[in-house]
């Protein structure tokens, strides 16, 4: 039992970490991580094909992937399904939602790429992926993980947000406040010595509130 928990701690990836590299077979035809060197992606798993709260999910991701597109970001999903079962599934949600799944889905039987990102909690479901959510960036870092019940669906908009988030950090070199959307301002770095902290209410182009929290516009 030791050994088993140690090697899937060994597994579980972390913000920060190199992306776990993965060849494999998807709706679209196989795919791996390499191929998306440059882009920002956004990686989900799912506990299972022909579920409701996943058909929701699907649904819902398909109406944001024109956007992320927009924002050099890509999606790509996965479960322990066959590629058989996703095809299936995917037409079903076309003639049933009028929704044209766009994205290509893991077929990940063997459980390699869901137990090199962490994706299964054994006290949840041996069997299933749980809904989790990894967005990776251009460099192919992990830089943000999600991880939602089997019971709950996820909020399409806050990956959205998310990712608008991480990449208006990097643009411009600040952080964002607590339900930050696209167009409001950020925070500033707070100042690292007593001088900086001094002169910081009177930068120009800063909201000053207090000398370790200012925000400005991006």
């Amino acid at each position: 039992m030791e050994q088993t928990e140690t090697n899937q701690q060994v597994q579980m990836p972390r913000i920060g970490d190199d992306a776990p590299a993965f060849n494999a077979a998807t709706s679209q035809g196989n795919i791996s991580l390499e191929d998306y060197k440059g882009k920002w992606l956004v990686l989900f798993s799912h506990p299972s094909d022909f579920t409701p709260v996943c058909t929701t999910e699907f649904v819902g991701l398909q109406e944001i992937y024109p956007e992320l597109k927009e924002m050099n970001t890509e999606l790509l999903g996965l479960s322990v399904d066959s590629v058989p079962s996703h095809i299936a599934w995917i037409r079903s949600i076309e003639e049933n939602f009028n929704t044209n799944i766009e994205f290509p889905v893991i077929a990940d039987l063997d459980k390699q790429v869901a137990m090199k990102y962490g994706m299964i909690m054994p006290g949840e479901s041996q069997v299933e992926t749980s809904r989790a959510v990894f967005v990776i960036d251009d460099k192919q870092k992990i830089r943000s993980i999600i991880y939602y019940p089997l019971t709950t669906g996820r909020n399409m908009q806050e990956i959205l947000r998310l990712v608008k988030a991480l990449q208006t950090t990097d643009e411009h070199g600040v952080s964002t406040p607590a339900n930050w959307q696209e167009g409001d301002k950020a925070v500033v770095s707070p100042p690292k010595s007593q001088e900086e902290a001094a002169k910081r209410a009177e930068e120009e182009g800063i909201e000053y509130i207090d000398w370790y929290i200012s925000k400005k516009d991006v």
